[in-house]
């Protein structure tokens, strides 16, 4: 198993981290138990040392079965990483009782890596008013928590506001290979060597969209190596970052602990013919992009209801990863029945107000047939 040294903490972690919100689950939707305790277990067996899991995982079933299934092990034997809600938090109170709680829940007097969870500009400017950060370093000098630090969803502004608004111990980004200009992007990567903040990294296969393609884009990484499976590249671009020091996944499957360990046991960075496929592979997904839709959202509201950007970022994610399972829930839920293209009524405001000058009522139609048809499903 790769590890990685954290210089700063004079730590060494696992470059592959067991992420704890995807575990399998049964016809219920509870945790399957002894399936999930299964996975772990062959996954620290192999080496994985650092553990990721968040209070509102599983519906907060996740941090609970964590506690209980890692009890067996020596607790210097792994790290553990969990989160605080901070869309929960109100005053210093409240965090004081969700750390108290997640204690309990993990059966454990410490917390190795605590974050602040799904941090952006305006959250994180509240927990600094609320004192809730200047609790958290209280936590770590008292010994309650030894690394503090937070993971991010926003802006590169937000991000590097955030990363330099203390000397963190470690963060943790959205990153790979499609999103380089996403949230924090590559620029905040950069920002993290610059600074000296080691860094965790989540989604590197995008929720499971870099592992499958259709034909044409797996034909090439199997042309790469037969024998490998399309997320390890994924996996493997992330790891060939030097301040990448663990990488989550969360892993629903054996099969997906068994293809993980393969990957990380040992860890091979991507050769330079390696990466030059995986750019050529990228600027083939982007270049499937049926319309050039920026969101800015001069089109809405829609008289009839229809969310204009929403359908057209789907149809151009469905179409660039040639996957229907990818917008699966963002057309029939996020946008059902009532937001759905098909509701247009042809008037024509949208386009008058569209600066990108989009040929909208047309691209509507196309966006219906096209989900409707669902050409992209395996």
């Amino acid at each position: 198993m790769e590890k990685r040294k954290l210089d700063k903490l004079g730590i060494e972690t696992s470059l592959l981290g067991f992420g704890c919100m995807r575990f399998p689950v049964t016809a219920e939707g509870k945790i399957d138990e002894p399936e999930a305790e299964r996975m772990l277990d062959k996954a620290i067996g192999a080496g994985v040392n650092y553990i990721d899991t968040a209070y509102p995982y599983h519906n907060g079933d996740s941090e609970p079965f964590v506690g209980r299934a890692l009890k067996k092990y020596d607790r210097h034997a792994f790290y553990l990483a969990t989160k605080l809600p901070c869309w929960n938090v109100t005053n210093r109170e409240d965090a004081e009782r969700i750390f108290e709680e997640q204690l309990k829940r993990l059966q454990t007097d410490y917390i190795d890596f605590y974050l602040m969870h799904a941090m952006g500009r305006d959250s994180f400017r509240k927990m600094a008013d609320l004192g809730v950060v200047e609790y958290l370093e209280q936590l770590k000098a008292d010994g309650r928590i030894r690394y503090l630090g937070f993971s991010f969803h926003d802006s590169y502004e937000a991000f590097e506001e955030i990363l330099c608004y203390r000397d963190w111990d470690f963060c943790q980004i959205q990153l790979n290979y499609m999103d380089t200009e996403t949230q924090a992007g590559f620029r905040g990567y950069r920002l993290t060597e610059e600074r000296n903040v080691p860094l965790i990294i989540m989604e590197p296969v995008k929720g499971g969209s870099l592992a499958a393609f259709a034909e044409d884009i797996t034909g090439k990484f199997r042309a790469l190596d037969p024998e490998a499976s399309t997320a390890s590249y994924a996996l493997r671009w992330v790891g060939s970052l030097p301040n990448v020091k663990v990488i989550l996944s969360g892993m629903s499957t054996m099969g997906q602990v068994e293809d993980n360990l393969k990957t990380f046991s040992p860890f091979r960075p991507l050769s330079d013919g390696e990466a030059k496929t995986i750019d050529d592979i990228v600027a083939l997904i982007r270049g499937r992009v049926k319309n050039g839709c920026t969101a800015c959202r001069y089109c809405m509201p829609c008289p009839a209801g229809v969310d204009i950007p929403g359908n057209f970022r789907v149809w151009n994610t469905y179409h660039m990863y040639q996957n229907y399972n990818m917008v699966k829930n963002s057309w029939e839920n996020d946008l059902g029945e009532e937001k759905q293209a098909k509701n247009c009524i042809r008037c024509g405001k949208c386009e008058k107000a569209c600066p990108q000058k989009l040929q909208i009522r047309e691209d509507l139609e196309k966006v219906q047939a096209d989900l409707e048809k669902k050409e992209f499903v395996f």
